[in-house]
């Protein structure tokens, strides 16, 4: 079975119709013609890329203007008014020297045995003697050597009045709670200067836009604006 045929005439007649807009004859205007062509091509190419490119730079200035730049000035600021809160433990010996006065009543109550020093008399005293049968019951005085051993029960109150010095360390273990505030202490300076040097880059940031609706139609949507919208 032979192809048809009448798709090759149309073709040629389409040829046939496009030919005066790329050749009429004449070497000039078609040269012109096709630099048009691929002009605007290349035009429109760069153009695209242009528009993927300023996307790119809105989020990378979102990048450094909220996490970058941002983020650092809101931490200095907040590191400004930050405390250091915790617990220190003390541990140390303390001297302790002083003089305690001392006066209480010593009460003694006990059995003992006292030897004499010295003779001693006892006067009258009566005295039982039995001797060859005969029982004499009559007053004496009676002398004790000295060195006589004599038990005794002892009960008196005996009153002690004294200085005591004391002179001794100490162990003591104390846990001290501290509540420092940065912002009265040498750092506040640095934070206050750091947030300084940030302050103004992220102000620029801040009014740069931050997509095309910024840029081409901040008041009024339009269908180029819902284009270019991610």
């Amino acid at each position: 079975m032979q192809p048809d045929p009448q798709p090759q005439p149309a073709r040629q007649t389409r040829l046939e119709q496009l030919r005066p807009y790329l050749w009429q004859g004449r070497i000039g205007p078609a040269f012109w013609t096709i630099t048009g062509v691929i002009s605007l091509a290349v035009n429109i190419i760069l153009i695209v890329i242009l528009v993927s490119l300023a996307r790119q730079l809105f989020e990378i200035k979102q990048v450094v203007s909220d996490q970058l730049i941002g983020g650092l000035y809101d931490n200095f600021v907040k590191m400004d008014q930050a405390s250091i809160r915790t617990n220190v433990v003390v541990t140390s010996d303390i001297p302790v020297k002083f003089d305690l006065p001392v006066k209480f009543d010593l009460p003694v109550k006990t059995n003992t045995t006292v030897v004499l020093t010295e003779n001693t008399q006892i006067g009258n005293t009566l005295v039982d003697l039995n001797s060859g049968g005969v029982s004499i019951h009559a007053p004496a005085t009676i002398t004790l050597p000295a060195g006589t051993r004599l038990p005794i029960a002892l009960d008196i109150t005996v009153p002690v009045e004294t200085v005591v010095a004391v002179d001794k360390s100490v162990p003591v273990q104390l846990n001290v709670p501290v509540d420092i505030p940065l912002n009265q202490t040498e750092l506040h300076t640095p934070f206050v200067g750091l947030q300084e040097v940030l302050s103004p880059y992220q102000s620029l940031l801040q009014q740069a836009p931050a997509s095309w609706e910024e840029v081409l139609c901040p008041t009024s949507p339009n269908m180029l604006c819902d284009w270019l919208a991610p």
